[in-house]
């Protein structure tokens, strides 16, 4: 039988990885990844019977490696400490794994702020509705950044999943959503800086319009109302703020 792993990284995120690890108890084993935690983590994850990673990690895709690495499944499927794989997106992976002949597939995912579903609007580096989180043992590697790190495939991409979805809890209120595009941008800052290439003020300005743009008309962000004109904002605000960041503040970037 095809084994999957689950693998969740998280950091003192004692408050959602119950529902996280409850969510992915379909699959063969379970692997969590702790960076840094110094809350009742590590014990809410013995208690379910999943293999633990701890250790200190600065670059997101260096801890996202580790994970991998550490599981043993055949397939492994990727869930974030503020995400849960519904029951059809379960029953789903279970399908795909045991026909496929593919390295890696998308699978959808519903985007919440607070108890609001959004459905349109997502885009760019901000948020997105589908995810490249199930794959092969080996065929996936997360590149050396900071924030939204890239990706490296061995084999082919098959078909995306259709069924269920990967339910992300991605901001508890505006104010949250607020404090994300701060962090995020000073992460990708401190990227930008490191690779010796922060692009131009000019470049960075086009994106933020034409990525707003994006957001709210080819998305369709229109159809959340005030939502989809905030998530349009966000969207092109998150490569001029980290430009910003890192080319007028990079000793504290750096």
């Amino acid at each position: 039988m095809t084994r999957l792993s689950a693998l969740i990284v998280a950091r003192n995120e004692e408050q959602r990885l119950p529902d996280c690890l409850a969510s992915v108890a379909f699959a063969d084993e379970i692997v969590v990844v702790l960076d840094r935690s110094t809350d009742a983590s590590a014990a809410i994850a013995t208690a379910a019977g999943a293999t633990i990673i701890e250790g200190a990690w600065e670059l997101e895709g260096d801890r996202r490696n580790a994970g991998l690495d550490a599981c043993t499944g055949d397939w492994i499927i990727e869930v974030d400490a503020d995400e849960r794989v519904n029951e059809p997106l379960a029953r789903a992976i279970r399908a795909t794994i045991a026909t496929s002949t593919h390295a890696w597939h998308q699978v959808p995912v519903d985007n919440y702020v607070g108890d609001r579903l959004l459905r349109y609007g997502w885009a760019g580096s901000f948020g997105t509705t589908s995810v490249p989180r199930l794959s092969r043992k080996g065929a996936k590697r997360w590149r050396a950044q900071r924030v939204h790190p890239g990706l490296d495939w061995t084999g082919k991409e098959g078909p995306k999943i259709t069924e269920g979805a990967l339910i992300h809890l991605v901001d508890r209120d505006i104010s949250d959503m607020l404090r994300r595009l701060d962090k995020y941008s000073s992460a990708k800052a401190a990227d930008l800086l490191a690779s010796g290439n922060i692009g131009t003020l000019r470049s960075n300005v086009r994106r933020f319009f034409s990525r707003g743009f994006k957001s709210y008309v080819s998305r369709k962000g229109y159809r959340e109302g005030g939502w989809g004109v905030l998530l349009a904002l966000c969207t092109g605000a998150f490569p001029l703020l980290s430009y910003l960041k890192a080319s007028l503040e990079p000793d504290r970037h750096r």
